[in-house]
């Protein structure tokens, strides 16, 4: 496998642009990555293209991404349409980084874009929960202890996440002021990013005083629903050598999913960083930095444990 760098990246600001579809949010990102790439259009040999309910909310069906490129100028190259729920932009990468290993390759993109706001409420919600299994879903909601108003008044999968944070809870002893602690940490975060959807800093009472959401959230423990898109041009060392670029290597990129048999929720993010552990060379206690995948505030703290940054029952104390 050959060695593999990102060259360039761009995003758009996130937020809730009811006058914005997938191309005005895909070229902001595209053109952005490749300004900072020193590439041109012409110089992509591939396109990888995560979206997810793109068809639900705005129609646009089985080519997005050639949609979005086409708009912009760029044609005539391979492009990959992947959904994959809330990680098809990083199975995105993941082929991208792929196919520049291999060889076959030696610049593509990886483009993330997502359209999730509409006029009716009803239709993100109803668009969000066909990430369920849609022939068990009454089963799966039961067995999730999923309440009533969900997929209605809120995203389906808050309930998914309360039930899991709620029996961590019961196990370890865990309280809402643990969950608000995260959410402040980012909401401060978010205050210092002119890309993030919500600019406010929170303090962690401030965060338990809001609208309640379900059991133990509140509303600003819960990811909004946003429109927004990120890009990155993939390339081999070789390549970007060539373009001049600042680069970032890919140590690793590892994708796992659940058994087809039994609920293993909880180690499919444990599997999958051991595997890139693995794969890099390194362990946990390498890592100074980590991003995580945030829905619920609550998934944030859950996930310390299953990357081994701590011990089990250790991530509201750490």
């Amino acid at each position: 496998m050959r060695e593999v760098v990102i060259a360039g990246i761009g995003m758009t600001r996130f937020g809730k642009f009811l006058d914005r579809g997938l191309k005005s949010l895909g070229q902001e990102a595209v053109s952005a990555a490749l300004e900072d790439a020193g590439a041109q259009g012409t110089q992509l040999q591939a396109a990888y293209v995560g979206n997810a309910v793109a068809g639900l909310i705005t129609g646009q069906e089985t080519i997005r991404g050639q949609v979005v490129l086409r708009a912009m100028g760029i044609g005539g190259l391979p492009v990959f349409n992947i959904d994959n729920a809330c990680a098809g932009s990083s199975s995105a990468l993941h082929l991208a980084w792929l196919s520049v290993a291999s060889g076959q390759y030696d610049c593509v993109l990886a483009l993330g874009v997502e359209k999730m706001t509409h006029p009716d409420k009803q239709r993100t919600f109803t668009a969000i929960a066909s990430g369920l299994d849609v022939e068990a879903a009454e089963q799966e909601a039961k067995a999730h202890g999923v309440a009533e108003g969900a997929g209605k008044t809120r995203s389906v999968f808050m309930d998914y996440y309360a039930n899991s944070i709620l029996r961590y809870m019961e196990r370890h002893g865990a309280t809402p002021l643990h969950i608000a602690k995260v959410s402040a940490k980012n909401h401060v975060h978010a205050s210092l990013n002119p890309y993030a959807q919500y600019r406010n800093p929170m303090t962690p009472e401030e965060v338990l005083a809001d609208v309640p959401v379900v059991q133990p959230f509140t509303r600003s423990m819960c990811s909004p629903v946003a429109d927004g898109a990120a890009a990155a041009v993939v390339c081999s060392a070789e390549f970007a050598r060539r373009l001049g670029a600042r680069t970032v290597r890919i140590a690793a990129t590892t994708l796992r999913s659940a058994e087809a048999e039994g609920r293993d929720e909880d180690n499919v993010i444990q599997r999958s960083a051991d595997a890139a552990y693995e794969m890099a060379g390194i362990g946990p206690e390498d890592v100074r930095v980590v991003e995580v995948h945030d829905a619920a505030a609550s998934a944030e703290m859950q996930a310390y444990e299953q990357l081994r940054l701590c011990g089990e029952g250790e991530a509201h104390r750490w």
